[in-house]
């Protein structure tokens, strides 16, 4: 699925004990960004946030962005169900990428 405009995902450890979101215009770009530590200082390689398990297209970026910090706001549980209502064995949605 090629992706336009944006994307608002959420990244998890090993252990899913650590969440991330975030946005971007460019999902596969990203996510390797986090998986391969690009950026060593970041939470998501301090915590190895490396594991897409959750993400939504969107048609303009401003969509995406608004969406985010809707999630952002989400208690632990509810995005465990946002997770779980698309991805329900945990996977690495990376892979299922174009």
């Amino acid at each position: 699925m090629m992706i336009k405009g944006g994307a608002v995902y959420i990244m998890t450890n090993k252990h899913h004990t650590v969440f991330y979101t975030g946005v971007t215009s460019d999902l596969n770009s990203r996510v390797f960004e986090h998986q391969t530590k690009l950026y060593p200082n970041s939470f998501t390689a301090k915590y190895n946030i490396n594991k897409l398990v959750y993400y939504e297209g969107f048609h303009s970026i401003e969509e995406a962005i608004d969406r985010e910090k809707q999630v952002k706001k989400y208690r632990r549980e509810k995005k465990i169900a946002l997770i779980e209502s698309i991805n329900p064995q945990w996977n690495d949605l990376y892979e299922t990428l174009d």
